[in-house]
């Protein structure tokens, strides 16, 4: 809170998900790892194939959180409800674990 009352501009709390990158020899092996991903809830997922043939799986969670709490200096919410965000960020790094 002491932080957030010297920000002179704009303060985003913001929560990244888990993400897991995976080289894969072959195509289908990425295939495979993709749709594993998929079906444990990880939906975000994708396959990427660079110039130089090197294929990457990135296994992505959907628990991201984005929430603006002042602008322009000034606190746009309360301190009860950053406490919240904190309680829901943190539930979503449980679950990321």
């Amino acid at each position: 809170m002491t932080a957030l009352e010297k920000a002179s501009g704009d303060v985003v709390f913001k929560f990244e998900p888990f993400v897991l990158h995976v080289l894969c020899r072959e195509l289908q092996d990425a295939q495979l790892l993709h749709s594993v991903a998929v079906d444990s809830g990880f939906r975000n997922s994708g396959i990427t194939v660079g110039r130089g043939g090197k294929i990457t799986m990135a296994v992505r969670s959907t628990h991201c959180l984005e929430v603006p709490l002042s602008h322009k200096g000034r606190l746009i919410v309360s301190e009860e409800y950053i406490d919240f965000l904190v309680h829901v960020a943190n539930q979503k790094m449980e679950e990321n674990i």
